[in-house]
């Protein structure tokens, strides 16, 4: 079992990230995101990789020091120095327009426009520069 104010890294949907347990409840612990370690996949995660769907999804990155319900088999210690929020929010974004680049299909265009579009709102709240 976690402790309260421990370092762990935990996954949300499809991104994974480094945050510290701020509660912790018989089901689930609540963290606060301090970093991003992969930037959430885009589009309908119960149809994945399909761009044939009624809303093609558009998913940010949890926010700084956003707090989210994550269930106890999904956080894990981390053990290491914790980089900055906007850093890893920029390097997860790079790796993963790199992979999305890679393999022109059809789902990761419509992926890489909206992350494109996600880009742009990162740089207004965070000030990041590509």
């Amino acid at each position: 079992m976690m402790k309260q104010g421990q370092i762990v890294t935990f996954f949300n949907k499809t991104g994974k990230y480094i945050g510290e347990i701020t509660n912790i409840f018989s089901d689930h612990y609540v963290v606060r995101t301090l970093a991003v370690l992969k930037h959430p996949m885009q589009g309908d995660l119960h149809h994945p990789k399909e761009t044939n769907v009624a809303f093609f999804h558009e998913r940010k990155a949890l926010a700084y020091k956003e707090q989210s319900n994550i269930p106890l088999k999904m956080v894990k210690p981390f053990d290491g120095t914790v980089p900055s929020y906007n850093e890893s929010l920029k390097e997860a974004v790079i790796k993963m327009q790199m992979e999305l680049q890679a393999d022109p299909t059809d789902f990761n265009t419509k992926s890489l426009q909206c992350l494109h579009s996600i880009q742009r709102e990162y740089e207004l709240m965070y000030g990041i520069q590509w």
